[in-house]
């Protein structure tokens, strides 16, 4: 079982370590006690109404002074040694998360301004969370034990369920950047968690669309659920199978790769999933990301979005758990670029068929991993 220590760093952000269930030694009390001298934390940004689209939109210029690609011995998420005080006064650890000293939304919390036009403005509320996979300053998420993979598992359905709690959230999102080409501004592998307070656009698009195929089939069916098994019956664009979850490119992928990873349940969230699904979700995610990275001769770019039901009495009950996965990569040194029809119309050209890709990522021979406890062995879809 994940054993959890909880603090709050020198400035008050909190920081919660997450210790892999074979890690027995109780953490020492070095590893709860910030020694630096830091600054009060900063008041939020602000949020913007967009009249013409309807959509808020957050003003952080405080983050132009966070940290950029800085040198391994000064990696503020490394475990903390006599030359780096890192955000991490643990000498090692297995998965810690901490609130960012430099966060888009937060550390207030509160709602939204109700009835917003043109000129509205208010505090961005919100919370912006940093998950570090681990203490090692190189490697990947792909890299991790199974063991590793189902503790982050366990750190991001607690946090979905403790953020989903706070005052005025609407919508939590666990996600991570990976490489250079994404836009990361730390090695270190790590992801980040924003609670929202406000449903996203992109959530309000996929709720809307996903509330009126469940009031259409008078709450028997969700589109997510439908669509899964359509794909499974087709088989073209299956990556994998497994006992509760399914890995397929979506019939109309936007992106040169794109995978859908989904529950065979519906759930809402991370924090609904039982300890058998996260058992095999680690597994089967693990397996994803070895498959975008052995398409080239060099790690694959990524974005991991978990897309999660928003905390909105109308989206939510329609609302079904699954991860998008995606890389503008087109080929081993193409990139696509969100250039006219892409970022001006959000209408997509995809460079690539779902279903070559996807037989290209069913054919990868996928190295293994260092199993956990209870692995589930996931089948590969046929060809």
């Amino acid at each position: 079982m994940t054993r959890m220590t909880s603090t709050n760093l020198a400035d008050g952000r909190e920081l919660i370590y997450f210790d892999d269930a074979a890690s027995a030694t109780p953490r020492p009390a070095e590893s709860t006690t910030d020694r630096r001298d830091l600054p009060p934390r900063g008041e939020p940004g602000e949020v913007r109404f967009d009249a013409l689209t309807r959509e808020w939109v957050a003003v952080a210029a405080h983050r132009q002074s966070r940290t950029h690609l800085p040198p391994a011995d000064q990696c503020p998420i490394c475990p903390t040694t006599a030359g780096n005080p890192s955000e991490i006064p643990a000498p090692d650890y297995d998965v810690v998360v901490f609130e960012n000293r430099f966060p888009s939304l937060g550390p207030a919390l509160g709602p939204v301004p109700e009835n917003p036009r043109w000129g509205t403005t208010g505090p961005a509320f919100g919370r912006c969370e940093v998950v570090a996979f681990t203490p090692e300053h190189t490697g990947s998420f792909s890299g991790l034990s199974e063991v590793r993979a189902r503790t982050v598992m366990e750190a991001w359905a607690n946090r979905t369920a403790a953020l989903s709690a706070l005052p005025g959230i609407k919508h939590v999102f666990p996600f991570e950047n990976r490489g250079a080409d994404i836009g990361v501004t730390l090695h270190h592998p790590h992801g980040q968690i924003y609670a929202y307070p406000f449903v996203t656009p992109r959530a309000g698009v996929l709720g809307a669309a996903a509330r009126k195929f469940y009031d259409d089939a008078d709450g028997r069916q969700t589109l997510t659920g439908s669509l899964l098994r359509a794909e499974r019956e087709d088989g073209s664009r299956m990556v994998m199978e497994g006992e509760n979850f399914s890995a397929y490119v979506p019939f109309a992928a936007r992106w040169p790769l794109e995978i859908h990873l989904v529950p065979h349940r519906h759930v809402p969230d991370l924090a609904a999933l039982s300890g058998e699904e996260k058992d095999e979700l680690a597994h089967v995610y693990l397996d994803l990301l070895k498959r975008l990275d052995a398409l080239y001769p060099t790690p694959t770019p990524y974005i991991s979005a978990w897309h999660q039901a928003p905390l909105d009495a109308v989206l939510r009950p329609a609302s079904y758990l699954h991860l998008q996965l995606t890389s503008p990569r087109r080929a081993a040194d193409k990139l696509k670029f969100l250039a006219g029809s892409e970022a001006a119309m959000g209408a997509f050209i995809n460079d690539t068929t779902p279903e070559l890709v996807a037989e290209r990522l069913r054919a990868v021979t996928v190295p293994a991993s260092a199993p956990s406890a209870a692995t589930t062995v996931i089948e590969g879809a046929p060809a």
